[in-house]
């Protein structure tokens, strides 16, 4: 039997489900316009996505850190609107900061050996193979970024399955991104998949990272 939920989390609770929402369908306008190609819809709903998600983390009384990270989430987002080279490497900038942020919240739980060798893997055989086609500027960038960002997908999975599998689904999100950077081709509906699989997984690293530290009283609503 749980413990009774605290007096304020139980206050809390209608604003993070308003929250929680409103997230909600952000994502789905965002994910609606792009299959339609109604862009205009994806360039409003994109920029809310993580400030929402945050300001539920925020009501569920979240560390700063994991605010932290979803907020470079969200200036990520706005920057990797433009179709510029350098507004893409800022982007992956403020990406690459967000994943450093949760490695930090992580401290100093560790995964399993065999997700260790799983993610050395597929990080070694990404790179090798994008390498020759990633333009030549893009390179050390974008091999750099994969580490972090495999860093964090590994060390997720030491919170328990939900942010496991954020964290493998935001590093397929990214690979997504990768493939279309190095022209290769890419399935049907591509940014559709990308945002799908990066709104689900910063879902799945928020509410995975609360319930890890602080239990279901964090995450229920």
């Amino acid at each position: 039997m749980s413990a009774p939920a605290a007096p304020s989390a139980v206050r809390a609770a209608p604003v993070s489900r308003a929250l929680l929402a409103a997230f909600g369908l952000a994502t789905v306008v965002d994910l609606v316009s792009l299959l339609t190609g109604a862009e205009p819809g994806h360039q409003i709903a994109k920029p809310l996505l993580m400030p929402l998600l945050a300001a539920y983390a925020v009501s569920r009384g979240a560390p700063k850190l994991l605010v932290a990270a979803l907020l470079c989430g969200w200036g990520g987002d706005v920057l990797l609107l433009s179709d510029a080279d350098r507004a893409f490497l800022a982007g992956m900038g403020s990406f690459a900061v967000g994943h450093v942020c949760y490695l930090v919240l992580f401290g100093r739980r560790r995964a399993s050996p065999a997700l260790g060798v799983l993610y050395a893997a597929a990080f070694t055989g990404t790179v090798v193979l994008l390498w020759p086609d990633l333009p030549a500027g893009l390179r050390i960038p974008v091999a750099g970024y994969a580490l972090l960002l495999t860093a964090m997908a590994c060390r997720a999975g030491s919170l328990g399955l939900p942010a496991g599998l954020g964290g493998a689904l935001f590093l397929l999100s990214d690979t997504l991104i990768a493939t279309g950077v190095a022209a290769w081709p890419r399935p049907p509906a591509s940014d559709f998949w990308i945002m799908l699989t990066y709104t689900a997984a910063q879902y799945l690293l928020t509410t995975g990272a609360l319930r890890a530290m602080y239990g279901e009283s964090r995450t229920n609503v």
